[in-house]
């Protein structure tokens, strides 16, 4: 047997180097470490080149790049023909970078891409600092996107926001800045960008803001426009003034910040007054566009061209209600728990002459003036009364006020408060629960359901002992229509929103008929009527809604819990229902149709043209309700001081970016 050495380790060093090497590396048959990693990179790379082959397949066609694609446009204007919205990629004629003003080029880069003209489409420097700040903040917070990027988004791919699209986006970068010069992706890039207000490219959307091609923008113009990129429906000046104001003030700091202006400059521009144009004025007006485009679409056609829409709207009436509705449901105090409502005014024919359907547009498209379907409670007692009196009634007869009992119902007063015997004028005046139930069993349910479908309410009602008291559920604009013949003489109309639907060239498509002249309420009937519903707005629960200068009528309706709060009325030429609540059917803070939705009515009354909306179709004049009867509908005794608050002033809403820089009975 051989004997083993003694010091194992010394007759290792004596083996030469390179026997000790070829042990470590894994002995006779073994890869060195360096070619293993090279065939990994290798194999690596192969995959990846796969990949992006893969990738590349699917890449769009470019061959139509020099091609935009236009849909029609609709304008839709007002019935004085002022401009409400344009709807339709609406292109503006090609512009070059030589015919723009500089600060506006400068306006663009200094808020999308500060290296344009340095990087090769992909700014690494920009993208590492991008994911720096998103890994800090734990989720995206900032973009690295190119404005090459951007443009080959645009033109050839989805909006979604998958890793292969990204890798597409800038493969497509690459290849767009191989082919054309900077002046011209940057002329590719400003003539299909969206700008918001169906404005596709920057002299669009000049025009569709200022009125003015692009060529004539001042530098706060051109910052606003800049600002509108980052999200063009956010940032409108027609959707959030102050918001737009303060994104071009952004705009105006990064340009002052990267030397593409002086502060002398910025200062300038921020105390430079910014008027946008007026037929773009009005965001909650797009509720009333939306309400009509699909009619617009079924007269027209899929394949028409460029059309002009002569709408009912005015522009005046329009802003006025938007700001009525916003001043008071922003105010916590007056709204009372009512976070959201709805206004809608109509002509005595029925001509929609303002239609808001929330608070916001932007925040909600849900248009609660045609969607929402509410109970009206008290506001459906006048048609009540109107068919009392179409049996025989008249305003000063008398009932008691008193605890009523129909079978196992017991439906009580506001606040369980009763007056003993009164006119059925005050018992109108002061929503009385019992008397409405009481005229309403005298005079027969189905005489009451059909008076009120005669007079336009089409929902389905229930013809029931609660029916009196509106326990049913009925839109805004419906209850509208159905108000239009207590202010018009008697006459049904039906409402509607378009005049007329023309071609650019002037050539007719459609034009709404005049409305038939249908009676559904005989002049006495009516006249009477008119007495009562003034009576609730002068000295009734209505009393909050009432304007110095204008004789007004209405009435107000509040459900059960404080759910649904209305105020139904009329005065001057316009019919206006308002109501106010919550969306998701919530109980409000005691809001009744005496508060905020009769303080919204009076603000819009109060501002809203008192001429130029009447009906264009002439009627039989409306009858007036007797002095006589006005003079007696007062009372001896005052108001209690819970049926309604002391009047409010109204808020109106000020012009759109000027510069940089009470309760009724349930």
């Amino acid at each position: 047997m051989a004997r083993r050495p003694r010091n194992a380790s010394a007759a290792h060093r004596a083996r030469p180097a390179s026997q000790r090497r070829r042990r470590r590396s894994g002995g006779k048959g073994g890869l060195p470490v360096w070619r293993a990693l090279a065939a990994v990179f290798v194999i690596c790379a192969l995959g990846v080149a796969g990949v992006l082959v893969s990738i590349a397949r699917d890449l769009p066609d470019t061959s139509s790049l020099a091609e935009v694609e236009r849909a029609s446009t609709i304008a839709f204007v007002d019935h004085r023909g002022r401009l409400i919205a344009r709807r339709g990629s609406a292109h503006g004629h090609e512009v070059s970078v030589e015919d723009l003003p500089p600060y506006l080029v400068d306006a663009v880069l200094a808020v999308e891409d500060r290296r344009f003209y340095s990087h090769p489409g992909i700014d690494v420097i920009g993208l590492s600092r991008a994911m720096i700040a998103n890994i800090r903040a734990g989720h995206i917070v900032q973009g690295g996107s190119t404005l090459t990027q951007q443009l080959a988004k645009n033109l050839f791919l989805s909006p979604e926001r998958t890793w292969r699209r990204k890798i597409q986006e800038m493969m497509l970068a690459f290849w767009l800045e191989s082919r054309f010069t900077k002046d011209e992706i940057l002329e590719l890039y400003l003539n299909r960008v969206y700008f918001g207000g169906g404005a596709w490219g920057v002299e669009a959307a000049s025009l569709r803001y200022f009125g003015k091609p692009a060529s004539d923008v001042t530098l706060g113009e051109a910052a606003l426009l800049a600002g509108l990129l980052k999200a063009p429906s956010r940032y409108s000046p027609v959707n959030d003034a102050a918001r737009a104001a303060a994104r071009a003030t952004v705009v105006l700091d990064l340009m002052r910040q990267t030397g593409r202006i002086t502060e002398r400059e910025r200062i300038a521009a921020a105390s430079t007054p910014i008027r946008v144009s007026r037929g773009a004025s009005s965001p909650g007006a797009q509720y009333f566009i939306d309400w009509i485009a699909q009619s617009v679409r079924e007269i027209a056609g899929p394949r028409h061209g460029d059309l002009v829409v002569r709408t009912t709207l005015d522009v005046d009436a329009q802003r006025a209600a938007e700001a009525a509705l916003d001043g008071v449901l922003g105010d916590a105090e007056l709204a009372s728990g009512a976070g959201e409502g709805a206004l809608v005014s109509l002509a005595h024919d029925g001509a929609v002459r303002a239609m808001v359907g929330g608070r916001s547009y932007i925040r909600s498209q849900f248009n609660r003036a045609i969607l929402a379907r509410r109970q009206p409670g008290s506001a459906f007692k006048p048609f009540v009364y109107a068919s009392a009196f179409e049996a025989g009634l008249t305003p000063d007869d008398i009932r008691n006020d008193r605890p009523v009992r129909v079978g196992d119902w017991e439906p009580e007063n506001y606040n369980g408060t009763y007056r003993g015997e009164m006119t059925l004028r005050e018992a109108f005046a002061r929503s009385s629960n019992s008397v409405a139930v009481q005229i309403a069993e005298e005079t027969g349910r189905g005489h009451v359901a059909r008076l009120a479908r005669r007079l336009g309410v089409e929902s389905p009602m229930r013809v029931d002992r609660s029916l009196a008291l509106g326990a049913y559920e009925v839109t805004p604009l419906e209850l509208a229509g159905a108000y239009a013949p207590f202010a018009n003489g008697g006459f049904r109309v039906s409402p509607f929103g378009i005049t007329a639907i023309e071609t650019v060239e002037g050539d007719i498509l459609f034009e709404t008929p005049p409305p038939a002249d249908r009676r559904v309420l005989d002049q006495r009937t009516a006249a009477r009527m008119q007495d009562l519903l003034r009576a609730a707005a002068v000295w009734g629960t209505g009393r909050n809604a009432a304007v110095p200068g204008l004789e007004i009528g209405g009435k107000t309706g509040t459900t059960n819990e404080f759910r649904d709060a209305w105020f139904a009325g009329y005065g001057a030429d316009l019919v206006t229902v308002v109501w106010a609540g919550n969306d998701d059917n919530a109980p409000t803070d005691h809001a009744t149709g005496g508060g905020p939705p009769a303080r919204i009515f009076g603000a819009f009354m109060g501002a809203a043209p008192r001429h130029g909306l009447a009906s264009g179709h002439e009627r039989p004049e409306a009858p007036v309700a007797p002095p006589r009867a006005v003079a007696e509908a007062t009372p001896v005794t005052r108001p209690v001081a819970d049926e309604a608050g002391p009047e409010a002033d109204p808020d109106p809403i000020g012009a759109f970016l000027a510069g940089l820089g009470g309760p009724d009975s349930q």
